[in-house]
């Protein structure tokens, strides 16, 4: 089963975030590595709990970067 994750930058609170309905999943992080670091081992442990636990999990992240150039 393959999941998307959204991950975005939170210009106002100045954190990365990432969300996912399916999973469901929604969580920040001040750092992008960290938070894809903390998205693998809640979504194991949110799929686990939920009984949508399979061999073949895969997270997809799309990276989402919006930028002001004037």
């Amino acid at each position: 089963m393959n999941y998307n994750i959204e991950v975005n930058w939170d210009e106002t609170a100045g954190v990365w975030c990432a969300v996912c309905d399916e999973i469901p999943l929604a969580l920040e992080s001040n750092s992008f590595d960290a938070l894809i670091a903390r998205v693998k081992i809640a979504a194991y442990e949110i799929l686990e709990l939920n009984g949508k636990m399979t061999d073949n999990i895969k997270l997809c992240f799309k990276t989402i970067h919006w930028e002001s150039i004037a």
